[in-house]
């Protein structure tokens, strides 16, 4: 009996590694690359111990724990110091990770009617959650691998092999547990895009624990899977317990995945879904008011979360001159201004950053047209008396106004949390300034979109692998040492360093107006093309 509920899971495997041989592969050659080009780095900016160690203090501040967690700061090598500053952080991404490739092949798949499909064949009826789960276990696996012998193979003195395995194996076992928390969440709700929602809210809510915890009562972390990772100690007392409770509560989850899976109807969760108007009002009935209504809760979860990444890096500014003093990775990156305070010398640097996440929502929001059109929603609309250019319009405005509300959310929570712990609290005008200095660049990258949609819709994906690109040259271009040149191939790249610099008229409206002649070609060629359904 058990053999026909999971029949045929290994061809299913195989089927949706075939959807995903390019997402997978770019996952893992994304996280393993991020994580192995730290140490060297570390490695060239802290060459003795006697230099690692005079940043401890500074890492010893509260807003430092609950920011990147609990370190061995007593024997700070430079094995301890990547661990401290880079594995939760990296674990983070690894959930994201988890909680995306999971609901792509549950909630969203059952939503196309693929499951339904596959079911009508000879499989079982929980072959296709659980062959997602191998595919999401294989590829945890092999990050883990990847990631430990990586890092063994630097040859670095104080980064050992078990040390190694450890650091893998906290984020091998991190995406295990983010999987199984998304396969729970796929059976309870009845979209992707709230299997989506209830996971994010999850990782969120087990890293701000983990925050409070780690600074007040650091027993309680251990109610937190993310105050694991830090648990584990890699390069110091390499403390396996934590990857062991990983694997538990992840078997627990799968298997409470796959009962809730076995009781519940096709396309339905057991959360009670909210019933709508009976009339849909004059603004839900435009294009605009559609994109708003399936995209609300999106965006006001990243608006929580960008407000509350503000307040995280506003709240190190009470100690930002101790922290700065003596570390030269950020001595590098600073640009040193007579009579111009540390704090505001550093607001560039945090504002880059900011406005490159502050990015993705509305790359998002413009992208979902494209995912419309894939799946043949669009035609309903354009079938009305409903014009290509109005529908574009929609989305464009949608994530031109998502792009400064996040702007704008996410340079509020800086300044409220930087006036909370300073005693002279910087002008709000003036963080403002240096946030939405950003907008022009923010808006090229929205055209971009525009026009890979309207023009080469199967290269939409290509904003995304920009985006990496402008994140790698602009903000870490400093510390690698990279030519001008490369990070001007970039809009962020042009932005002047605002309060340090006075801001550009001339560039903004430039930046302002290549936006507008990419958008007008995008808008001509989505006029023009075939619609597509894939």
């Amino acid at each position: 009996m058990a053999q026909k509920i999971i029949a045929k899971t290994g061809h299913l495997s195989r089927f949706i590694l075939r959807l995903d041989r390019l997402r997978i592969p770019l996952w893992l050659i994304g996280l393993t690359v991020f994580t192995l080009i730290i140490p060297p780095a570390f490695d060239n900016l802290y060459e003795t111990q006697q230099e690692r160690e005079a940043i401890t203090d500074t890492m010893a501040n509260p807003a430092m724990t609950a920011m990147l967690g609990p370190g061995n700061l007593e024997n700070y090598t430079l094995g301890a110091m990547m661990t401290h500053q880079m594995l939760l952080m990296t674990a983070v991404i690894v959930g994201l990770m988890s909680i995306l490739v999971v609901a792509r092949h549950t909630r969203a798949d059952e939503e196309e009617g693929r499951i339904e499909m596959i079911r009508s064949l000879p499989v079982g009826r929980l072959s296709y959650l659980n062959a997602s789960l191998l595919v999401i276990i294989g590829t945890s696996l092999i990050l883990a691998l990847l990631v430990g012998f990586g890092l063994t193979a630097l040859g670095i003195e104080s980064m050992n092999l078990e040390g190694s395995l450890l650091y893998g194996a906290a984020l091998g076992g991190t995406g295990l547990v983010f999987a199984g928390v998304t396969a729970v969440s796929a059976q309870l709700s009845g979209s992707s895009r709230g299997t989506i929602g209830l996971s994010l809210a999850v990782l969120l809510i087990a890293y701000l624990f983990r925050s409070i915890t780690d600074v007040s009562n650091d027993t309680l972390s251990w109610l937190s899977p993310l105050g694991w990772v830090s648990k584990t100690d890699a390069y110091s007392e390499n403390h396996w317990g934590p990857i062991i409770l990983m694997l538990v509560l992840s078997i627990i989850l799968y298997v409470l995945a796959n009962y809730l899976n076995s009781i519940r109807d096709l396309e339905q969760g057991f959360l009670p879904a909210k019933s709508g108007r009976r009339r849909a009002s004059r603004f839900l009935q435009s294009p605009l008011g559609l994109a708003l209504r399936l995209q609300r809760t999106g965006m006001i979860a990243w608006a929580i979360g960008l407000f509350v990444l503000g307040a995280s890096y506003g709240s190190i500014f009470g100690d930002l001159e101790s922290f700065i003093e003596g570390n030269d990775m950020y001595e590098n990156m600073l640009v040193q201004v007579e009579g111009i305070s540390i704090v505001e010398q550093f607001l560039p640097t945090l504002m880059i950053v900011i406005a490159l996440i502050a990015t993705v929502p509305p790359l998002m929001a413009m992208n979902k047209l494209r995912g419309e059109e894939k799946k043949g929603r669009s035609d309903h609309l354009l079938a009305r008396a409903v014009s290509r250019i109005r529908l574009m319009g929609g989305y464009l405005v949608l994530s031109l106004v998502n792009g400064f509300v996040m702007l704008s959310v996410s340079t509020f929570g800086l300044w409220a949390a930087g006036a909370a712990v300073m005693d002279e609290g910087l002008e709000f005008t003036m963080v403002y300034r240096a946030g939405i200095v950003f907008y022009p660049a923010m808006i090229v990258m929205i055209g971009l979109a525009v026009l890979l949609i309207g023009c080469l819709p199967k290269l939409t994906q290509v904003t995304w692998i920009y985006l990496l690109y402008s994140f790698i040259v602009v903000y870490l271009g400093q510390m690698f040492q990279f030519p001008d040149w490369v990070a001007q191939l970039t809009p962020f790249g042009h932005i002047q360093k605002v309060p340090i610099e006075d801001a550009s008229f001339l560039t903004l409206f430039i930046l302002s107006a290549i936006a507008a002649v990419v958008i007008m070609i995008g808008f001509i060629g989505f006029r023009k093309r075939d619609m597509e359904s894939i």
